[in-house]
């Protein structure tokens, strides 16, 4: 009887080793292929579908088009990748922006603009969007429309700067806050 159990118990012992090496391996493996799976920043930024999730306030919209602007001018974008950046920014835009910047002209300069601030050495390395309680919301000529400043973090040479940017959004006929303009603080009237 003793050859008999040391021999179950060696059998036994066996099996239990080749599953728990088993699951190891296997365990392995699926953290490797999440590894792989990680999306880029542009990846993120590219997959949201704006027909079914469009960002709700003026902070979302301003915050989601900052996210583009990151990943153009940080991410290293293939000229591929800046096509559909550029795409998805011109999702945000109102008509009336959409009326006077063609796709194929707009594009073009985008992605002269982009290789520019690459050959350059420059970066965005942050954006930050003012809070929604300093939103300026405004009605003009029948249209309601909101102010809101976003800070960029430009890293140039070593040394970073500020670039404070006002957004001006106008309200769509489907209730979408869409990007109207834009220009530096510095140029904004605060009054108006």
């Amino acid at each position: 009887m003793k050859k008999s159990t040391t021999r179950t118990f060696v059998f036994i012992l066996v099996v239990i080793v080749g599953v728990v090496g088993y699951f190891a391996y296997l365990s392995g493996k699926s953290r490797d292929a999440a590894k792989d799976a990680a999306m880029t920043a542009t990846q993120i930024v590219l997959s949201r579908d704006l027909q079914n999730n469009y960002p709700p306030t003026v902070k979302e919209v301003v915050k989601y088009y900052a996210d583009i602007q990151k990943c153009f001018y940080t991410e290293g974008c293939t000229e591929e990748e800046v096509e559909q950046l550029g795409m998805k920014a011109r999702e945000l835009y109102d008509a009336d922006l959409l009326a006077i910047n063609d796709v194929t002209s707009n594009l073009l300069q985008l992605k002269a603009e982009v290789d520019t601030f690459q050959k350059d050495g420059r970066q965005i390395t942050a954006a930050s969007v003012a809070s929604s309680a300093n939103v300026d919301t405004f009605t003009e000529d029948g249209y309601e429309f909101a102010r809101i400043h976003c800070t960029y973090t430009v890293l140039d040479g070593g040394q970073s700067s500020l670039v404070d940017t006002v957004y001006l959004l106008r309200r769509d006929e489907n209730r979408r806050w869409k990007i109207y303009g834009w220009d530096l603080a510095a140029n904004v009237d605060p009054r108006d």
